[in-house]
């Protein structure tokens, strides 16, 4: 991928970049055969999420010798557009790919008919490979995973990725005055309760969220906390080399951003999570101390709502620049920034949050400014020191962060470096590795 990125034009990169304290994964020894694993998701691999968050882990995986297999819902478009490209991508990893349609409507109706191909299919493809392992990435995948767990003893790995039942709720995707989404909520809650029975090990992206999930009686077992790894989500740093001075220049230039401006950048999606009036108004707040500064977009949502909110505020929309973005072109555009932002709302499921964008941010070597409340951000930012976490969304708050992010005497590369224990994809490749091993000794 960094070969790539650099040949399609992404010179505002340092070529190499420093690998200071990197984990090194060695190959497994002739005693240690890898495990036939079935990889179930509902996110596509040709969704940007399955480039970012499936590919790079499953591809480190079959280096140290596993066999994976992917079984994957696809939305008709991207895999008409991408599907040959994410192929090609598989077998050169040694990943057996086996993608479903993915149905969007009816909605609810379409899910039941989703988990129940995702269902038959798995055990298809059992009776063909022979299992050790199924990992299940989220809620419907693993309630395929469960079922193939009992009828064929196969190894359950419940991989949450979050509380998705309360996401649906405090998201509003399942409004609870409706008695029909109500109906469907505690249904889900069910399910989680019996995936959470029945997984053979959890993974958790955070700390925050494994605390939470150690108070639930469905694992109240000897040794819980020895069922549930923390696994946030990971960057491929190759993919996301140091910024360097010369390499800002370039950024800016590209994108027709001044040189002397202050830039401040957001990456990724705007659902129901991000906070775009609070981060507008930190914007505006930043615009007192730099009336040139400039607020780059990097997201392939529609400008119109970003613009029209910052009209609200009086900001300018001259002040900001919207930009849609490849994989490739994601590093080339943010290494314009002098910092990132991103406020999350704080809310219970939350707490199993873990931003990607945040471990992307730093692995170029970029501060952030972000909110608590939110997984285990706040406690990343201490322990990094590279950047700003703030406890509530007001105009002195917004201040003070700019102030103290202006004071951080840090350089890239050592934001870069304390962000390589938390999100380096090498490092959850490795926690994979170790669950696949010990789950096939447990079994033994």
């Amino acid at each position: 991928m960094a070969d790539c990125l650099h040949r399609s034009g992404g010179r505002c990169m340092s070529r190499r970049s420093p690998r200071v304290g990197r984990l090194k994964i060695s190959v497994p020894s002739e005693h240690e055969p890898g495990l036939s694993v079935l990889y179930i998701t509902y996110d596509g691999l040709t969704d940007p999420l399955g480039r970012s968050q499936v590919l790079p882990y499953l591809a480190g995986l079959t280096k140290l010798g596993h066999r994976i297999h992917v079984l994957s819902c696809e939305k008709q478009a991207r895999e008409a557009s991408d599907g040959a490209r994410i192929r090609a991508l598989c077998e050169a990893a040694g990943i057996g790919w086996h993608p479903i349609r993915y149905h969007k409507s009816p909605p609810i109706l379409s899910s039941v008919y989703d988990m129940a191909m995702l269902r038959r299919a798995a055990e298809r493809l059992h009776r063909r490979h022979r299992f050790d392992v199924v990992h299940c990435r989220s809620y419907i995948p693993a309630m395929a995973g469960l079922h193939l767990k009992h009828r064929q003893g196969v190894r359950f790995l419940f991989d949450m990725r979050g509380f998705w039942p309360d996401e649906r709720v405090e998201g509003h995707s399942w409004p609870q005055i409706n008695p029909v989404f109500r109906a469907v909520y505690g249904y889900f809650k069910s399910v989680e309760r019996r995936l959470l029975r029945g997984a053979d090990h959890i993974i958790s992206l955070t700390h925050a969220g494994k605390r939470q999930l150690l108070t639930r009686a469905e694992l109240q077992i000897p040794a819980p906390q020895d069922a549930i790894t923390v696994i946030p989500c990971c960057v491929d740093f190759d993919h996301f080399p140091l910024t360097t001075r010369d390499g800002r220049q370039a950024a800016r230039r590209m994108l027709g951003l001044p040189q002397e401006a202050r830039v401040v950048a957001y990456l990724g999606s705007l659902g129901s999570w991000y906070m775009l009036d609070e981060m507008l108004d930190f914007f505006r707040v930043c615009l007192e101390r730099d009336a040139n500064a400039r607020f780059l977009f990097v997201t392939h949502d529609a400008p119109e709502p970003i613009l029209q909110a910052a009209r609200t505020r009086g900001i300018g929309t001259d002040r900001l620049l919207i930009r849609p973005a490849s994989r490739e072109e994601v590093p080339q555009f943010m290494c314009a920034a002098d910092f990132g932002l991103f406020f999350i709302k704080p809310v219970f499921s939350k707490l199993a949050s873990s931003p990607t964008k945040m471990g992307e941010m730093l692995a170029l070597g970029l501060p952030v400014v972000t909110n608590s409340g939110v997984g285990d951000v706040a406690e990343i930012v201490e322990e990094t020191g590279s950047g700003v976490a703030i406890d509530r969304f007001d105009d002195e708050a917004y201040r003070e962060a700019l102030e103290r992010i202006d004071g951080l005497s840090m350089t890239p590369e050592m934001h870069r470096e304390r962000a390589l224990p938390w999100f380096d994809v090498e490092l959850g490749i490795a926690r994979y590795d170790r669950v696949y091993r010990d789950l096939a000794a447990s079994a033994g």
